[in-house]
Formats: structure tokens, C-alpha cells, sequence
């Protein structure tokens, strides 16, 4: 092991569902593979030693005061082609939006050059604010597909990268979706094998994900085809597909199959500890046994939640179920693509939810009791429940962790947060960063180790 890479800073990290740590002046030793050794806090006696040993090889990076460490964020559930579209149609129905601006747009990634000017600009505007990690729908195009694994590579980012599956021409326009289920599945796992082959090479990780866009827009025929190719390759792909969303896809598995989305994907193969259940808003108290004995993700995506899902996600109950969830922003149908919004999004949805919305009715009829999550909740969301549903070591800044971290500024010029006193709490400040920064106040960003972003 040689350590490359020590840096001293103070900040925060989640511990559990409920507590944040907060460390001051630790130094954090980072080997070659991007991978935090040790954390040492300024009482520990290799403290000094280590400090002097890194500077003398230049190894050594001080965090500025009033700058603080986070953990990278981690995205579950990104539509990317649909950046080209973000910000528009959000006053539709989930099923008219599809149709008027989400095929149309996904449609063009034939074009690869397209492709490249969209996804590199949106992994490099994710990146920027703090999203290291993120999984990631394409369009049914394998190549064009493989350009957004291509482009996340380039830039840095952990990606989980799908090439979508839609392949049932009853539910699908003729000019946009699969030629047959065969060739869905064909070019799947052709999709697997190329991902696979770059992730070789890759310092981060890129990971091919088996991508149903959701059961009304696939066939039986597809839909057992992809559960074979999961278990095929279930040693590193990864399974990701929308799950009761709304009432209108929740309502359309009963009346296809007389049962759950979440009872049907099992069937199919396609509901294991590797898969990633975007927005879950519906699933039944069996349903959730089934999330929790299997370790599936449900992804919370409360921006878009509030647009299409017509309900609001109880989280916390789904946390004492024992389910594994974690954050997605969503985009499109969550319009932003920083995390730190979805967090805000997350807390003020779950208030609603507790205290009700209906002021016709009695304050003590109109909300459900124990649903308001606290923003230490939604940062775990966002960076340790991420890792801890993918299996892989992210996350958090400890110890057997990889250095995916990003440095917030809280006295940038534009964009300084109240902070006036010097004995400000930590906790304070920490509620502070989550509720006001911006894009501006995240000036460094690393992924695996490795700087990607320096502003």
C-alpha cells in the first residue's frame, strides 16, 4: 500500500439512518487505488508524523477554513437523454409527457454525435455538484447507449449505465422502441459485454445495467428474456426499472396480471439485490417484505414524485421495514439534477405527507403520523443508503471507503451562507450547507482518488 494522496479537512459524514459525524481537522490517507487507509484525528500519535511524511513527498492538501467535506453524492435515477428536454412538459400527465416530449427526445440518440454533446454535458454538470455516483437510463439505441458509458468513463464518474428495453409495439411508437424482443435482448447483453470490456480499464467503475424502461412497455417475451440475462451475468450487472410509480403504472400490472409490478418482476427475474426500483411509491405491505428479503432498492425521487407519482413515498416506514433505499433526482421528470435539491425535496415532502395537505380537514385527520424525514435521513439517502444498496464501498468518508468526496466553500463570495460567528455549531452549519448551497459553493470534487472537478 502507498499512500498518494492525504488530505486534512473538516466536515461531515452519516453513521446511520439518523446521525451525522461530524470531524474536524481529520487527515485522510488515500492509496493508489483511490481508497481511504486511515482517518486520523489530530489527537492520534501517527497524526503529526503522517502530515509531515506527505508533505515532504506533496502529497499533502489542507482544506481551507470555512470549507467543509462531504461525501460525493450517489444518483440512482437518471434518465440522461432526457437533459436535452429537462425543465419542460412537467404539467402533463405521466403518460401524455411520454408520449409529447420524453420518445421524441429520446429518439435522436441514433445520432452519436448528439449523444456525445448531450451526456458529456451532463455527467460534467452532475459531477460539478457533487454527483459522483449515478445510474443512468439511456435510450433503446446500444451504441448511442454506450457513448453515455463512454462519457462518464472519460470524465470520472462512477456510472451504472442501461440501455433501454421497450419493445412491445402496442405501448411503444413505431419510430421509437425496440425492433422485437429478441433483438432487445440480443442487443442487451451485446450492451453488457461492451460496458463490461471498458469497465476493465476503468479507474471508478462503469457498470452495465439490464434496463426494462417499466412493464407497459415491454413484452412478456422481453421481460423473461432480461431475468435470464440477469442471472447470466448477475455477477456485475446491475438491474434498473421503474416500480409503482404512479397510479396509473401501478394500476396497469393488476389489470394485465391480476398482481403487483413488484410481484411481477419477480417472476420475471428481474427483482433480486441487484436491482434498482426507481420512485416505489405503491408497494403493498407484502411487496415490501418481498423489497426487504431480497435487499432490491427502492429509489425515493421526491421532485419528480411530486409532479407524476400522485402520492408521496413513506419512507420512513419502508427504513423500518428494513428496505434498502436510496435517492435519484430523476431527471426529466425531476427537473434538477443536483442532490442537494432532491435532499430538500425529500424533508419537505415527508412534512407534508405527516401533517397532511387538506385544510378541510381536522389537523389531527388530514396527515399520516411518523413520516417527516430529517435532513440527517435524506443525506444518508443521498450518500451512505446509495452505497450500502449498491453493494459497493461509497459513501461514506471512512476508513475502506473510496475518496469520493467534494469540497463545499461556505464563504465563496457570490454564494456565502450565513455563517457570522466562529463558534457556530457544527450541526448548524451542516443544516446550513444542505438547505442553501449551490452549485458555486462545491469547488473541488473527487472520484476514486482522483480530482475531476476543481473550480
Amino acid at each position: 500500500m502507498t499512500i498518494t494522496l492525504a488530505i486534512e479537512g473538516s466536515g461531515f459524514t452519516s453513521r446511520t439512518h439518523d446521525e451525522v459525524h461530524y470531524f474536524d481537522h481529520s487527515l485522510f490517507l488515500i492509496d493508489e487505488h483511490g481508497v481511504i487507509q486511515s482517518v486520523l484525528e489530530p489527537d492520534d500519535e501517527r497524526y503529526d508524523t503522517e502530515k509531515t511524511q506527505a508533505r515532504e513527498s506533496g502529497n499533502y492538501r489542507a482544506i481551507a477554513e470555512g470549507s467543509y467535506l462531504l461525501p460525493g453524492f450517489i444518483d440512482l435515477h437518471v434518465h440522461a437523454p432526457q437533459w436535452a428536454q429537462d425543465g419542460t412538459g412537467l404539467d402533463e400527465p405521466l403518460e401524455v409527457w411520454l408520449g409529447k416530449y420524453t420518445f421524441p427526445t429520446e429518439s435522436k440518440f441514433a445520432d452519436e454525435t448528439f449523444a456525445h454533446k448531450v451526456y458529456g454535458d451532463l455527467v460534467g454538470r452532475m459531477l460539478s455538484t457533487g454527483t459522483t455516483t449515478a445510474a443512468y437510463y439511456a435510450t433503446v439505441h446500444r451504441k448511442g447507449s454506450f457513448v453515455l458509458a463512454q462519457e462518464a468513463n472519460r470524465l470520472g464518474q462512477r456510472a451504472l449505465v442501461g440501455k433501454v428495453v421497450m419493445d412491445d409495439p402496442a405501448a411503444n411508437p413505431d419510430y421509437y422502441r425496440d425492433a422485437s424482443a429478441q433483438s432487445a435482448i440480443e442487443e442487451t447483453e451485446r450492451f453488457i459485454n461492451d460496458v463490461a470490456e471498458l469497465n476493465r480499464h476503468s479507474v471508478q467503475g462503469v457498470y452495465p445495467v439490464i434496463t426494462p424502461r417499466f412493464i407497459p412497455s415491454c413484452t412478456d417475451e422481453a421481460l423473461r428474456g432480461l431475468g435470464e440475462l440477469a442471472e447470466k451475468y448477475k455477477t456485475y450487472a446491475y438491474i434498473q426499472t421503474h416500480c409503482s410509480e404512479s397510479d396509473w403504472e401501478h394500476g396497469y400490472a393488476y389489470e394485465r396480471y391480476g398482481h403487483s409490478d413488484t410481484h411481477m418482476l419477480c417472476e420475471f427475474g428481474l427483482f433480486t439485490s441487484r436491482s434498482i426500483l426507481a420512485h416505489s411509491v405503491y408497494p403493498s405491505e407484502e411487496d415490501m417484505r418481498v423489497f426487504a428479503q431480497t435487499g432490491a432498492i427502492a429509489v425515493h425521487c421526491p421532485l419528480s414524485n411530486a409532479f407524476f407519482a400522485g402520492a408521496v413515498a413513506p419512507i420512513r416506514r419502508y427504513l423500518a421495514a428494513g428496505m434498502h433505499v436510496a435517492m435519484g433526482s430523476d431527471i426529466s421528470g425531476g427537473y434538477n439534477p443536483d442532490l442537494y435539491g432532491a435532499i430538500r425535496q425529500a424533508v419537505t415532502s415527508s412534512r407534508m405527507l405527516e401533517t397532511g395537505v387538506n385544510r378541510d380537514m381536522a389537523a389531527g385527520e388530514r396527515g399520516v403520523m411518523d413520516s417527516a424525514l430529517t435532513l440527517n435521513n435524506a443525506f444518508y439517502l443521498a450518500t451512505a443508503g446509495g452505497g450500502e444498496s449498491l453493494g459497493l464501498p461509497i459513501g461514506r468518508l471512512e476508513a475502506g471507503y473510496a475518496w469520493d468526496a467534494q469540497v463545499v466553500d461556505t464563504t465563496f463570495p457570490s454564494a456565502r451562507l450565513p455563517i457570522f460567528e466562529s463558534n457556530e455549531p457544527a450541526s448548524d452549519i451542516f443544516q446550513k450547507i444542505l438547505n442553501l448551497a449551490v452549485p458555486e459553493n462545491i469547488r473541488t470534487v473527487w472520484v476514486q482518488g482522483r480530482e475531476v472537478v476543481s473550480k
